[in-house]
Formats: C-alpha cells, sequence, structure tokens
C-alpha cells in the first residue's frame, strides 16, 4: 500500500538540520538540570541513601511502564508528533520535583518525569535513526554527542545555579521557559510523519534473539550513565567534601568527555567497526570507576569520571543505531532494556551505599563496565 499523501508543512523558522539536535540537547540538559540539584533536594526533604534511591527507582518505573505508550505513539502518530507532546509534557514536569513537599509527591513527580523522558527519548532516536538511514552513513554517534552538549551545559549552568544559591524551583522553571520556543520551533522543522499502515498492530516486544545481546548492552550502560548522573554529585559531596557548586562537576566532567568521544564515534565506527570500539571503550570506563572510588583529591575523582565518560560514550549511539536498522518495534524492545537498567541502577547504588557505603556502591559501576566489554564482543549485529 502506497504511503499516504501528506500535506506540506508551513515554512519553518528553523532550519531542518539543526532541529533534531535541540531535541537531543532539551533531553541532555532536562537531565543534567535533575541530577545537578539532586543534594539540593535530599536536603531539603532530609533523605537519607535508600529514600533517595527509592525516589530514584519511581523515574525508571514511569520510564518502563511507559514503553508501550512510546511505542504506540510511534505507530500512530509518528515520530514528530511523540517528540512534541513527551517534550512538553517532560519540560511541564520538571519544576514540580521542586515542588514537591514530601518525598512522596517527589516519587510520583520522579513516576511523571520518567514516563515523559522515555517517551521524548525513544522518538528522537526513532527520528534519528531514520535519518541515519537515509543518509547510508553513521551520525548516531554525533546526534548522541548533542545529547551530551545539553548534559555538559546542564551539568555547568547547575554548578552556577548551586553556587549562587538560587532555589531548584527558579533553576528549573527557567530551564523550562527556556526550552518551549525550541521544542515548538524543532517540531515545525522536522519532516512530516509518515505513518506505515498496520504498524500498530505490532507496536511493542520484549527483545529476542540477536536483539538480547543489544539489550543487555543497553541495560548495563543505562545503569552506569544513570548512577553517574545521579550519585556523583552526592559521592564529591559526602565522600571528599566539595562545595555545593563543585559538586555537580563530576557529572560535568563526565559528560564533557562523553562529548568529545561521541564527536569522533562515528569515524571510529566506519574505520573499525563497532564491536571493538564499545570494548575497547568499557575497558577504560573500568579503570576510571577504579580511579574514582581510590581517590583522596578531587583531582583523581574529576579524571576517573572523565575515563568513564569516555569509556561508555559510544554505548547508545551504536546500540540504537544497530536496532534501528531492525525497526521500531526493535528499537523500542531494546530501549526498553535499556531503561529497566536505569531503573534498577540508581537505587542499587543507593542501597548499597546505605550498607556498604558509597566507595563500594559506585565500585559496583565497575562490573557494570566489564559486562558491557564481554556482551559486545559477542553481540552480532553490532556492525
Amino acid at each position: 500500500m502506497e504511503s499516504p499523501v501528506l500535506p506540506p508543512l508551513p515554512r519553518p523558522l528553523l532550519p531542518a538540520r539543526i532541529a533534531l539536535p535541540i531535541l537531543f540537547i532539551l533531553l541532555g540538559a532536562v537531565f543534567a538540570t535533575w541530577a545537578a540539584r539532586i543534594p539540593a533536594l535530599r536536603d531539603a526533604l532530609q533523605l537519607g541513601a535508600a529514600e533517595l534511591g527509592l525516589v530514584l527507582l519511581c523515574s525508571g518505573v514511569g520510564a518502563v511502564l511507559s514503553f508501550p505508550l512510546a511505542a504506540w505513539l510511534l505507530a500512530r502518530h509518528g515520530a514528530r508528533h511523540a517528540a512534541l507532546w513527551s517534550g512538553l509534557a517532560l519540560l511541564m514536569l520538571v519544576p514540580c520535583l521542586a515542588l514537591a513537599p514530601r518525598m512522596g509527591w517527589l516519587m510520583l513527580a520522579m513516576f511523571g518525569m520518567g514516563s515523559a523522558a522515555s517517551c521524548f527519548d525513544v522518538a528522537v532516536n526513532a527520528i534519528g535513526a531514520e535519518v541515519e538511514r537515509v543518509a547510508g552513513r553513521s551520525i548516531m554517534s554525533m546526534l548522541h554527542a548533542w545529547f551530551c552538549l545539553g548534559t555538559f551545559s546542564g551539568a555547568l549552568l547547575g554548578s552556577a545555579m548551586a553556587g549562587l544559591h538560587v532555589t531548584p524551583l527558579w533553576h528549573f522553571c527557567l530551564l523550562s521557559a527556556g526550552f518551549l520556543l525550541p521544542l515548538w520551533l524543532s517540531y515545525q522543522a522536522l519532516p512530516a510523519d509518515r505513518i506505515v499502515p498496520g504498524a500498530v498492530r505490532q507496536q511493542f516486544a520484549l527483545p529476542h534473539g540477536a536483539l538480547v545481546a543489544l539489550g543487555m548492552i543497553a541495560f548495563c550502560g543505562a545503569m552506569i550513565e544513570g548512577s553517574i548522573g545521579d550519585w556523583s554529585g552526592i559521592y564529591l559531596t559526602d565522600q571528599l567534601g566539595v562545595a555545593p557548586g563543585v559538586a555537580p562537576l563530576g557529572y560535568a566532567v563526565f559528560s564533557g568527555m562523553m562529548l568529545l568521544a561521541r564527536l569522533v564515534g562515528d569515524r571510529l565506527k566506519d574505520r573499525h567497526s563497532a564491536r571493538p570500539v564499545l570494548v575497547i571503550g568499557a575497558s577504560i570506563a573500568t579503570v576510571g570507576v577504579l580511579l574514582v572510588i581510590t581517590a583522596s583529591h578531587t583531582g583523581v575523582a574529576f579524571a576517573g569520571f572523565a575515563l568513564i565518560g569516555g569509556g561508555v560514550a559510544a554505548v547508545f549511539p551504536f546500540i540504537f543505531s544497530a536496532a534501528g536498522r531492525e525497526g521500531p518495534t526493535a528499537l523500542a524492545a531494546v530501549a526498553t532494556m535499556g531503561y529497566s537498567g536505569g531503573l534498577i541502577g540508581p537505587p542499587i547504588i543507593g542501597f548499597l551505599a546505605h550498607g556498604l557505603g558509597l566507595q563500594v556502591a559506585l565500585g559496583f559501576i565497575g562490573v557494570l563496565t566489564l559486562i558491557v566489554a564481554l556482551a559486545a564482543g559477542k553481540a552480532s549485529l553490532l556492525k
């Protein structure tokens, strides 16, 4: 059956080539903004490590439970519309985190933000996979570099806001207001969605066959990224005694090195293939974890976070690219495994920190990087 003929879109005010990068920047900035102010929100509600772990668990639960919705939105309405609607929900929910008067309300807000973020993530990666397919060359690493630019900028801004004693509420409101217009302009600039007839009947499935290896790598990768994002500031604050304005810089270093690595990721993939790049990168990240957990000085810890960021930078671009070649259902399935890792990673770190201390808890990330290296060496779909 031929694709339906769609009416032409109004002439966009934003060039189409920068619309998708803006959406990746938005996602990264939102994630880093929340991560940068976790210590402040934790102190405001007087949460312990285990309680903070439960709060973070709610974000992961919302993310995983929303994947059938994300797959349905893509199949029924297209990735462009899904990105707009989930992006608006995400920007509206961010200030709610700072408005929560008690732990229960914060858990509810985190559930909603996790749901919106996962739908938005799947939508923009689906758009990116289609652009890569049409281009006939690797571009996913560069797109994820824009995400890192968002996390890097968001972490630096969070450091400045914390150092200036700006409340999380004002910080979050400024972020949401600043991204509303770019989100709308990017939506207008993206190509019109073309819905494939019958796609709704095959909207969601768990990974199977060769996709399982990709799902495992995504699972561990999400645990690593989520744990560094949510706990690096806590680790620097509690273990090394840094000031509030310095604590977010650990995540900024992690994101900055990830950004640099992703700028060259596509060229490395085209030259050496995805598999060896992932194996070597995960091995480098393991060394970074060892530096972090043995550091007695902030500079050594920053070096460790930099190695972790650079080492795992290729995980999601390469995994989503490989899954995207198998179709949107496969992409959503692998993304489900990834967000399942994001679901349990930060809470596990919290529970380990509560029982065994932060050093042991972050040492668990080193186990995850080794699993990524082993699984990448066996993944047949990585090319």
